[in-house]
């Protein structure tokens, strides 16, 4: 099923540092405590007691973190109302979209936007300078940059929109490292002087068709807004489920 394929992918991400409290699998960064890097995914058709959650929220206070959820409650449907139960507070619920390499549509840009695949490393600083840009974290670090070598290193890829004249990075993306052919796109972002021209759809399709030569054949993402799933829209994406963001704050 699409659900417990998404469920063993964001278990994967977690990799071999990977947490286990009870029925839930935890990825934590320890050099980030941004939200969107420090989650626990249930497992499939779980009933957590209380304690259980307990236990889940005292990992997340060891490492001085926000406890909280990403997953798919169609995938575990018992979970939120303990969540609910322990003090958790929904964060938001998304759409879940997926779109096979050889459905994607290309978008149009400016021609004088060029999207690549992005290997090298004065490519990956440039990508993750517009990617903290866009979402309004810190200037990006090493380990912004370590953590984009990790996808690659995985068999994911990185993209970048470059202005063909001043060689500038308008926008970026990434798509994550496969487990079992799906793999979830990420970090499409635009600057702000170049928004509504094109290029997170034009960087979403490329990362979306090149996923196919990478062992991806189920790419799939989560939009923020409704604004953002009219895009990936139009590069092919359709709906086929919702994922849960929630935490005690």
């Amino acid at each position: 099923m699409l659900d417990s394929a998404v469920h063993a992918y964001l278990r994967s991400v977690a990799g071999a540092r990977a947490h286990r409290a009870g029925p839930f699998v935890i990825r934590f960064d320890e050099h980030d405590d941004a939200l969107p890097f420090n989650y626990a995914v249930p497992d499939d058709h779980s009933a957590p007691t209380a304690d259980e959650v307990a236990a889940l929220v005292a990992v997340f206070r060891e490492r001085a973190r926000t406890p909280r959820l990403e997953y798919l409650p169609q995938a575990a449907p018992k979970v939120e109302d303990a969540l609910l139960v322990a003090g958790f507070t929904e964060e938001g619920r998304y759409p879940v979209l997926v779109c096979s390499p050889d459905e994607a549509v290309d978008a149009p840009v400016d021609s004088a936007v060029r999207v690549v695949l992005v290997t090298d490393e004065a490519g990956l600083w440039r990508v993750a300078r517009v990617m903290n840009e866009t979402f309004e974290a810190p200037e990006a670090n090493e380990h912004d940059v370590a953590r984009l070598r990790r996808v690659l290193n995985g068999g994911g890829l990185v993209a970048a929109a470059v202005d063909t004249i001043t060689g500038e990075v308008l926008g970026a993306g990434q798509i994550g490292s496969p487990h079992q052919g799906v793999a979830e796109v990420a970090g499409i972002a635009v600057r702000a002087s170049h928004r509504r021209r094109g290029i997170a759809g034009a960087v979403t399709a490329l990362l979306t068709r090149a996923g196919a030569d990478a062992g991806i054949t189920m790419p799939f993402l989560t939009p923020a807004d409704d604004g953002a799933a009219r895009v990936y829209a139009r590069v092919g994406y359709r709906k086929v489920g919702e994922a849960l963001h929630i935490s005690l704050r």
